[in-house]
C-alpha cells in the first residue's frame, strides 16, 4: 500500500526466457515503456545488461514487493554465458528457474501475476530435461489438475482441448471427461477472471466438417456432442460442434466470446494471421495469473534491435488488468 492507502499498481514477474533469443532484449525495450504495472525481471542481470543495447545501463535491483521503482531485475545467474542465437543446452535449468521463481513468487503473494518470454522447447529437450511448454510445467509446478491454453488478439479468443501433441495422437486424446473440464475451466475463467457473465463459446468439431453426420469419423458424435449437451442442460451457452472450416467466419464470431478448437493447428494459424506479434497467450485454470507472448524466440534476430515488443506489453498490460480485477473481487 502506499502512504495514501490505496493499492500499489500490480507487481507483474517477467522472465526472459531462452537467453540465446530475443527475449532478454525485449524486456529492455519493455522497461522503457510507461506499463500499468510495476514489473520485475526474472533473469541474469548481466545478460540484461548486454542486451539493452545501451553499454553501461543500470539495472535496479528488485528490494522485494514493496518496491515502487517502474522495473527492477530479481537475478538469476546464467550457467554460461550466452551469444545471441546460439542455443547452449547448458542454460536451459536456468530458463526453468526463472519459470520456477516467478509461479512460486505469484503463488507465495510476492509477485501479482507473471508473464513469460519465449522459450525454446527443443534445447530443453537437449539439456535431457522432458519439456512440452509453458503451460503444461506450469501446471504441474503449481499442481492444477487441468489447465487450459487461450490466445488472444486481432479481435478474437481461441482456446485449445490439446495442446502441444502430435496430430497422429488428438483423437485419443479427446475424451468426454477431459473436454467436459477443459469447459469448465474456460467457462469459469472467462467468468472469474474476464468478467463475461454468461461466456458464449463456439466449439469446433475435430474432423472436416465436424465429422459430417459420421461418415467421417465418429467423434464429434460420441464425444463431443453429449459433453456439450451435458453442460448446456447446466445453462452453459455453446455452439457446436461446429465445422473448423466455416467457424472463424467474423459474422459468427461476433456472436461469441471464445471458440474452443479441439487441437493446436485448428484454431491457432486463423488467430495469428489476425494479430501475430501482439497476440497474447493466456493459461488458465492456474491458480496464479499467467500470459505470455504469441511468438516465438526468433533465433534469427536476437541482439539485432529488430524484434519487436508489442506481445510482451500486451501480455503484461493484460497481467496488470487481470490483477487488478482479482484484487477487487477478493
Amino acid at each position: 500500500m502506499n502512504p495514501a492507502g490505496q493499492p500499489l499498481t500490480p507487481l507483474v514477474a517477467v522472465t526472459a526466457g531462452e537467453p540465446a533469443g530475443i527475449g532478454p532484449e525485449l524486456c529492455m525495450m519493455l522497461a522503457r515503456r510507461k506499463l500499468p504495472a510495476r514489473v520485475v525481471f526474472i533473469a541474469d542481470e548481466q545478460l540484461l545488461r548486454e542486451r539493452t543495447l545501451r553499454p553501461g545501463s543500470v539495472l535496479p535491483h528488485w528490494n522485494g514487493p514493496a518496491d515502487s521503482a517502474g522495473f527492477s531485475v530479481l537475478h538469476v545467474p546464467l550457467a554460461r554465458p550466452a551469444r545471441p542465437g546460439l542455443l547452449d543446452p547448458a542454460n536451459s535449468p536456468y530458463v526453468l528457474r526463472t519459470l520456477e521463481i516467478a509461479a512460486d513468487g505469484c503463488r507465495d503473494g510476492r509477485f501479482d501475476a507473471m508473464a513469460t518470454a519465449p522459450v525454446h522447447k527443443a534445447v530443453i529437450n537437449d539439456a535431457g530435461i522432458a519439456f512440452t511448454g509453458h503451460t503444461e510445467f506450469l501446471a504441474d509446478r503449481l499442481g492444477a489438475p487441468q489447465v487450459v491454453m487461450m490466445l488472444a488478439g486481432g479481435g478474437m479468443r481461441v482456446a485449445l482441448a490439446t495442446t502441444h501433441l502430435p496430430l497422429r495422437d488428438v483423437a485419443a486424446a479427446i475424451t468426454r471427461e477431459g473436454l467436459e473440464r477443459t469447459l469448465r475451466v474456460l467457462h469459469g475463467d472467462l467468468v472469474t477472471r474476464f468478467a463475461i457473465t454468461r461466456p458464449r463459446i463456439l466449439v469446433a468439431g475435430l474432423n472436416p466438417h465436424a465429422g459430417e453426420s459420421g461418415h467421417l469419423g465418429r467423434e464429434d458424435i460420441d464425444i463431443i456432442t453429449p459433453v456439450l449437451d451435458r453442460l448446456r442442460a447446466e445453462g452453459y451457452a455453446l455452439e457446436g460442434p461446429l465445422p473448423a472450416d466455416t467457424l472463424f467466419q467474423p459474422e459468427k464470431l461476433k456472436h461469441c466470446d471464445c471458440v474452443l478448437a479441439m487441437y493446436h493447428d485448428q484454431g491457432l494459424p486463423v488467430l495469428k494471421y489476425a494479430s501475430f506479434g501482439g497476440g497474447i497467450n493466456i493459461t488458465l485454470g492456474l491458480p496464479v495469473i499467467r500470459t505470455s507472448v504469441d511468438h516465438g524466440t526468433a533465433l534469427e534476430l536476437a541482439g539485432s534491435g529488430r524484434a519487436s515488443c508489442e506481445s510482451l506489453v500486451a501480455a503484461v498490460e493484460l497481467a496488470a488488468e487481470l490483477a487488478l480485477r482479482s484484487r477487487r473481487a477478493a
